[in-house]
């Protein structure tokens, strides 16, 4: 049976209106909506073809409150689950409004919607078509120190591109503008708007590849969902009547026009509750969401605002931390953040006494922020000696290390494999499917042409490939590349005779890291050839588990294998310059391959005990473990904008620290709505509120933990990083709580 806390209780209460519920980590929310959408469905009066719409922001959550509300419905209130309600997400909810009314947007009846991966694919394409056409348009943005880098023109500068393009277009699909529609607007304009100029001639493009397809992708699905309530109201007046009561989760990662088909569908006297937590709003970044949109609504006059404070996930040292977290950030020494207001209340509170769910007995000694300095290696081998002392003693206890992003998570996993710790990987790669594709083809390639000293670079940089981002490791590989492509004879350094080329160039007594590092190289190579001769599946897997390091690459080249496996067997005659070909097809997106899509399922901490979870924070948050590990909480990760701060967003071959992405959505403004643009003045705003969103972030991370923290920091790749402002404050912070008898 379930039993509401005070604050709960007066969320159920709730009978038609509008209300806001702002609702802290671990407070039961879902578990809340869920009976508050279950006693609607049983005390409402609803006629025969209405429902309550439940709107959540991911697939599995949809499952969550589908089994939540099946469970209350038969248990509490004696009725049969299924009926009267429904549960969508807001992408299947556009996607069903899309499917009634496809003529009204001009899309045939038989649309396609593509995923997140394929859409990836598509503006790939686009990039780099547009790249190769328009090779000098890099010169305007490129540092001088790196201008006839042909590497950074040739890879890097096509990658920021990829990312640019992507975030141009999302925000303009949110201002409901086309190509076409910015393209007529920039006539008007003669400002010097560059990137705008670029990333309209690639969405083009991108629309181009869209419409071949008969598809759309899911940020259409918003922009026409809208489109068509705004066009129809007789439809929209059928939706209202389906649909008298409105429940959506997760409110504070909605985009403004995700927020305006609700606001539609509920209309200006209907009945509409929005439950989240602006506190964890931490996909800005990525996406159009805001938490201003909740926060705003919350301030609304005809809105009920009700907060559930309450919380039994984690022990009170943790909760009291997350709390100091709040009101520094409150008292952030940087104005312009504190104006953003990266954090706010409610703070969390314990539950009430006698609660079923209460918290974890306390334990001040199993919380820990470190203020030893660290290099990336030893943080991890500092980690991985932690875990070797705990886990023997906790096999039936959860464990995670917190990643602030994807990229290092390859090098956890790869430690943790070679200690030998039973590890889960819950990371979600950044890599599409052409870009595995193109990896495996490189290696090929080479195999292909094994006199080549240009291929065998090629595949010395595929083999590289997580090493990008670094900009030292970066200009090493570089010159590596430069050098193997200069080899007149490739077995010089594969199977030297009389001459050993790597003796030569790179003696193990000036260099015996760079050596060792080309003597593995080598070894990898030779065993590429050897498997040659294998059947193309075997092959392509040999390469695969040297190349890749994530579950979801590995996936893909799994498929990889299993189409060349089915063409092998179809063309008996097919050898490797055959293959070759094939891939080249699916990397350029004429071959139908759609590779591997993620895994929707939930992840369950439970079902590891004993065993090392390895995520982002990204994709931890909702989940819970007893003990986590935050790392690399470093001014990188977690800056605080002062001027020795580094940023993600701002490549180091970029001049005067631009950040582009942020300048190109400024000049997308000054084409959309007339905006003055000013170059740099988005590269500052980018810093706060970037700054911002990664307080929140570290609020989510720590708030993963029941009953043990631990916090560490590292000095990044060039060992210029030093702790980030948040944890030094909590760390003075937690010391003298301890001093005082804590």
């Amino acid at each position: 049976m379930f039993r509401p806390r005070p604050k709960q209780a007066e969320v159920l209460a709730y009978e038609q209106g509008k209300m806001g519920v702002s609702a802290v980590p671990g407070s039961g929310k879902t578990s809340t909506l869920s009976y508050l959408a279950a006693r609607l469905v049983a005390v409402a009066d609803l006629e025969e073809h209405q429902e309550i719409l439940i709107v959540t922001l991911v697939k599995s959550a949809v499952g969550n409150f589908a089994g939540a509300m099946a469970r209350y419905l038969r248990e509490e209130f004696n009725l049969l689950p299924g009926l009267g309600y429904r549960v969508r997400t807001l992408h299947s909810l556009a996607n069903d409004i899309v499917r009634e009314r496809p003529g009204l947007v001009g899309l045939a009846d038989d649309f396609k919607v593509i995923d997140e991966r394929e859409a990836a694919d598509i503006l790939q394409e686009a990039v780099e078509t547009w790249a190769r056409a328009n090779a000098t348009a890099s010169d305007p943005y490129l540092a001088d120190e790196h201008f006839a880098n042909n590497y950074v023109r040739s890879n890097r500068w096509p990658e920021l591109l990829n990312e640019v393009a992507a975030s141009f277009i999302k925000q303009a699909k949110d201002l409901q503008l086309s190509a076409d529609q910015l393209r007529r607007l920039r006539s008007r304009n003669s400002d010097d708007l560059s990137l705008a100029d670029m990333c309209i001639a690639i969405y083009d493009q991108y629309e181009r590849g869209l419409a071949y397809r008969g598809a759309v992708d899911f940020q259409d699905l918003i922009r026409l969902a809208l489109r068509i309530l705004q066009l129809d109201p007789q439809y929209l007046e059928r939706l209202r009547y389906r649909f008298p009561y409105i429940l959506e989760d997760e409110a504070q990662d909605s985009s403004k026009l995700q927020e305006d088909i609700l606001r539609l569908l509920a209309g200006d006297g209907g009945n509409w509750v929005r439950v989240g937590d602006p506190n964890q709003a931490i996909y800005e970044t990525f996406t159009t969401a805001n938490p201003k949109y909740l926060r705003d609504f919350l301030d609304e006059p005809d809105v009920q605002a009700r907060t559930l404070p309450n919380s039994g996930r984690s022990t009170r040292s943790i909760i009291d931390l997350a709390n100091h977290l709040i009101d520094w950030s409150l008292a952030h020494p940087n104005t312009a953040i504190r104006a953003k207001q990266p954090l706010t209340e409610p703070q969390i509170e314990p539950t009430p006494p006698g609660d079923p769910q209460g918290n974890p007995p306390d334990n001040p000694d199993a919380v820990f922020l470190s203020g030893q300095k660290f290099s990336p290696d030893e943080e991890r081998q500092a980690i991985i000696r932690s875990l070797k002392n705990w886990l023997p003693d906790n096999q039936d206890k959860t464990v995670a290390v917190l990643l602030p992003i994807n990229s290092s998570g390859a090098s956890m996993v790869q430690t943790l494999r070679k200690e030998g710790i039973a590890y889960v990987e819950n990371l979600r790669s950044t890599t599409g499917t052409r870009a595995v594709v193109g990896s495996l083809l490189r290696v090929l390639e080479y195999l292909t042409e094994p006199k080549s000293g240009d291929a065998l670079a090629q595949a010395y940089r595929v083999w590289q490939r997580d090493a990008r981002g670094d900009e030292d490791a970066e200009l090493t590989i570089e010159s590596i590349v430069k050098a193997l492509r200069k080899l007149e004879t490739v077995e010089d350094f594969l199977a030297p005779r009389a001459a050993d080329w790597l003796e030569q160039e790179v003696p193990p007594e000036e260099n015996s890291a760079l050596h060792e590092h080309l003597v593995a190289f080598r070894g990898l190579v030779r065993r590429w050839q050897a498997a040659a001769d294998l059947p193309v599946d075997q092959l392509i897997l040999t390469i695969s588990g040297d190349l890749f390091t994530l579950e979801s690459e590995i996936a893909t080249a799994y498929s990889v294998a299993l189409y060349l496996r089915r063409f092998a067997d179809l063309h008996p005659e097919a050898r490797l310059p055959e293959f070759v070909d094939e891939l080249t097809a699916i990397a350029k997106g004429q071959r139908n391959f759609s590779g591997i899509g993620e895994d929707d399922d939930a992840f369950e901490p439970d079902r590891h005990k004993g065993v090392v979870t390895v995520t982002t924070m990204h994709k931890a948050k909702g989940l819970e473990w007893d003990r986590v590990y935050l790392v690399s909480v470093n001014n990188y990760d977690y800056p605080s904008a002062d001027p020795f701060d580094s940023f993600i967003g701002e490549k180091w071959f970029i001049r005067d620290s631009l950040n582009l992405q942020a300048e190109a959505l400024a000049q997308l403004n000054s084409v959309a709505g007339g905006v003055l643009f000013t170059e740099g003045e988005a590269t500052q705003q980018e810093r706060i509120k970037y700054a911002a969103e990664r307080l929140r972030l570290l609020y989510v991370g720590m708030t993963r933990a029941k009953r043990e923290l631990i916090v560490t920091w590292n000095t990044g790749r060039r060992g210029e990083q030093v702790e980030a402002r948040p944890l030094a404050a909590l760390r003075g912070w937690w010391e003298a709580e301890r001093e005082r008898g804590r």
